[in-house]
């Protein structure tokens, strides 16, 4: 299966249909007046889409384990058509569109089956998915100029051309998969009065400005202390994010002290200073926590 470990869980919704076509009126007065042998074909084909749904990965390979914690059936019968409408919704990492369209064929398949002693012509048609949420498609951000951003790696060691750095470059490489340009890298020490004048000097250019390191326990571990006096908005929501992400995954991340803030029309932000540390901080906000350059620009969630 698709390793998806890094992914955030979401809201989840898919809805998904199939049509049902019999060959007569007879079969359709059958079904609504609840005349068909093998019983309530509406509630039995129900009651099949429900277990399907939470079966899927049972039945297709690459499909993940997930919660089911909502699934709705409904029907409309158009002529000798019977549409079935199957939503599925889930809080995940992953999407919940070959549940739904799997809960949808079902519900079909038993409805043929009941059906078939009373009508030898019945047709399963449509298998489709007709809408979903929750997923990259629903987060994107669109802006009319490219993103800018100044990554900042601090550390006495690397600086001294003692270690090669590789955290910044993680973050770099990030950037770039989501569409941002790195307008400036580079290897400070971790001194305090050099992370506030980097940080200030390149907020008036850049949207964002990320460090790398400085966020632990030790007594050169500064760029925290550099930062808060100086950001105009702590944005707590994505400390919490980047620890909580983190905690998941390595339970040593409740000892990091990563920032969030903004600076002007600048999102800032300290990240840990630790090669997998750095990539599951960017996995834990990115690209969602893109959206504050339009909140900055004066606009809220509902106008996007």
């Amino acid at each position: 299966m698709v390793d998806i470990t890094h992914k955030i869980s979401t809201l989840r919704v898919a809805t998904a249909t199939a049509i049902v076509k019999v060959s007569k009126q007879e079969t359709i007065d059958a079904v609504v007046n609840n005349l068909v042998p093998k019983g309530n074909v509406f509630e039995m084909a129900k009651t099949a889409g429900l277990f399907a749904v939470k079966n899927t990965h049972l039945s297709i390979p690459d499909c993940h384990p997930l919660p089911i914690e909502y699934t709705a059936v409904e029907y409309n019968i158009e002529g000798l058509d019977i549409h079935i409408i199957f939503k599925v919704k889930t809080v995940y990492k992953t999407g919940v569109e070959v549940e739904a369209m799997h809960g949808a064929s079902i519900v079909a398949l038993t409805m043929y089956d009941m059906l078939k002693p009373i009508d030898k012509e019945i047709e399963i048609s449509t298998i489709k998915l007709i809408n979903k949420e929750g997923g990259k498609s629903s987060f994107k951000n669109k802006f009319p100029n490219v993103i800018k951003a100044a990554v900042f790696v601090c550390s006495d060691s690397i600086f001294a051309g003692d270690k090669e750095d590789r955290s910044g470059k993680t973050i770099v490489e990030k950037l770039d998969s989501y569409g941002v340009e790195t307008s400036h890298y580079e290897i400070i020490p971790d001194e305090l009065a050099i992370i506030q004048e980097k940080t200030k000097a390149f907020a008036k250019e850049n949207q964002l400005v990320i460090f790398t390191g400085g966020t632990g326990l030790s007594p050169r571990d500064v760029t925290p202390e550099a930062l808060e006096p100086i950001l105009e908005s702590r944005i707590p929501g994505i400390e919490e994010a980047i620890r909580n992400y983190g905690q998941q995954r390595m339970p040593y991340a409740m000892l990091s002290r990563s920032v969030a803030g903004t600076l002007g029309k600048t999102l800032v932000l300290a990240l840990p200073g630790s090669t997998n540390g750095v990539r599951e901080s960017m996995d834990a906000v990115f690209p969602h926590v893109m959206h504050v350059f339009h909140i900055l620009k004066g606009k809220n969630h509902d106008s996007l």
